[in-house]
């Protein structure tokens, strides 16, 4: 662990976490410098908020000062090979990522989630678990609060629950949770590792530091990845899996069953759930077996899994107009995230019903492996975004492509499409960056777009709730 008084230290990369970084570095006594490659309107706002905390900033900058550091924090935006970050290590200058920073400084225990897909719904519903037994906890991390925010207050705190990604788990040196929750590995971040192990590696982090009195819930197919690379668990090892029936805690016609010790028997009906899918169905495991490891009673447990609702933007269901079904999936940005998304909206063996708007900022991904599913289950995909020409090439073959220069365009022209029975489906398959902010950027104006199609004469509903012109306004909002 690091001590931060009085020491000089350099926070590589603003926005919201780098801004976490530098007040709490401040608040615990550090001379802070703050610099970042771009200069943005974004960015100045930033440092204007920065400077009268005492904290140094420098914009559009290439290299660090010519002065000598104690510690660089790095944002988990800022690749390793980033030239500023390769001359602090250079010097010799330890560097870590804002979320090992503000791990260091909490005084509570950890439960962490990590993998591919479903970190923010497994992070919410171990949030929720804890919640309704009366934990006191914080839910923080990628897609939440920058850890380095809530820190100072963790002394009051059980539990941080922390959503991490494979970025801030590069930067880790100390980050040990009582509790490390592993989903999937699927391919993702090509344009950041040299080769998907390289990705299983970094994800595998989550366990470095563990001891054997803590716990490691992963899902079996995760297992096997680490187990193929050599990378051994320290901890306590609970295997879940939807598709093996081997696992601790398995998907079995419909129910989540358990044959850990003392606790083999049925645990949860997934039709009494409103999260539907396998993909669901290993969410709900990973957050069951949290809930095990910290004693909670079971029937508490299914009472707030049941009742867990889609979160936003992860096959958010927008509205129906006229039979045909709006469901938002901005939240995927990868392959693997669309898959899941077809096998939940579109039923096995039906004709296929789903006009898929997919595409956006390129991650290096291969986009050949979702086809034969496209074919079964989608009429037509509209891509847009810089990484349509690619996934045009890789899908052609599948289902027929039609590129368009917008997401609004998109949206107008699988409403003229649609009919009766079929889904319009927003699911990228790629990251939000070209055209949006975000993800969840790109999520409200498919849903601003869709709700702005809508009028009382189309005789459709929101969440069930027949459609009046007071409806839309207020979803408008």
């Amino acid at each position: 662990m690091y001590e931060l008084a009085n020491k000089q230290v350099l926070v590589i990369g603003l926005g919201a976490r780098g801004r976490a970084a530098c007040e709490l570095l401040r608040g615990s006594g550090a001379h802070v410098m703050a610099v970042d490659q771009s200069d943005t309107a974004d960015l100045r706002a930033e440092a204007g908020r920065l400077r009268p905390l005492g904290v140094e900033v420098e914009l559009g900058v290439s290299s660090p000062p010519d002065r000598q550091f104690s510690l660089a924090v790095v944002s988990p935006a800022v690749p390793g090979n980033s030239s500023i970050v390769q001359e602090m290590r250079q010097r010799q200058v330890p560097v870590i990522g804002e979320f090992e920073l503000g791990y260091q400084q909490a005084k509570c225990l950890s439960i962490a989630v990590a993998g591919t897909n479903g970190k923010g719904t497994t992070a919410e519903l171990i949030d929720h678990l804890l919640a309704h037994n009366h934990r006191k906890i914080a839910l923080c991390g990628h897609g939440a609060r920058p850890v380095c925010s809530v820190a100072m207050e963790t002394k009051d705190l059980d539990f941080l629950v922390l959503q991490v990604n494979s970025f801030q788990l590069e930067t880790t040196r100390f980050f040990r949770p009582a509790v490390g929750v592993l989903l999937n590995l699927t391919p993702d971040h090509s344009d950041r590792y040299a080769s998907h192990a390289d990705y299983v590696r970094a994800n595998a982090r989550l366990f470095a530091n563990q001891q054997s009195f803590d716990w490691a819930i992963v899902q079996s197919e995760a297992l096997a990845q680490l187990r193929s690379l050599e990378i051994s668990l320290p901890s306590k090892v609970i295997t879940f899996s939807a598709n093996n029936r081997n696992a601790d805690i398995f998907l079995d016609r419909g129910l989540l069953m358990s044959r850990l010790p003392d606790w083999s028997w049925p645990l949860l009906n997934t039709e009494e759930c409103r999260l539907r899918g396998p993909h669901n169905a290993e969410n709900l495991m990973a957050a069951l077996a949290v809930g095990h490891v910290l004693r909670l009673p079971l029937d508490a447990m299914v009472d707030v899994l049941k009742a867990e609702a889609p979160g936003p933007h992860r096959c958010e269901r927008v509205a129906e107009i006229n039979g045909v079904q709006f469901i938002n999936d901005s939240k995927a940005t990868n392959v693997d995230a669309l898959h899941k998304a077809l096998l939940s909206v579109a039923p096995a063996g039906s004709r296929p019903n789903v006009w898929l708007i997919a595409g956006g900022k390129d991650k290096g991904l291969e986009y050949h492996d979702v086809g034969p599913l496209l074919s079964q289950r989608v009429k037509g995909t509209f891509l847009i975004g810089e990484a349509r020409e690619k996934i045009r090439a890789a899908w052609s073959l599948f289902t027929p492509c039609t590129l368009l220069g917008s997401l609004l365009e998109a949206v107008s022209v699988a409403v003229k499409n649609a009919v009766p029975g079929d889904v319009v489906l927003l699911s990228p398959a790629c990251s939000s960056f070209d055209q949006f902010r975000n993800y969840q950027h790109r999520g409200e104006v498919f849903r601003h777009a869709v709700l702005g199609l809508m009028t009382p004469a189309h005789g459709g509903s929101i969440d069930g709730t027949p459609i009046t012109r007071t409806l839309i306004a207020d979803n408008l909002k």
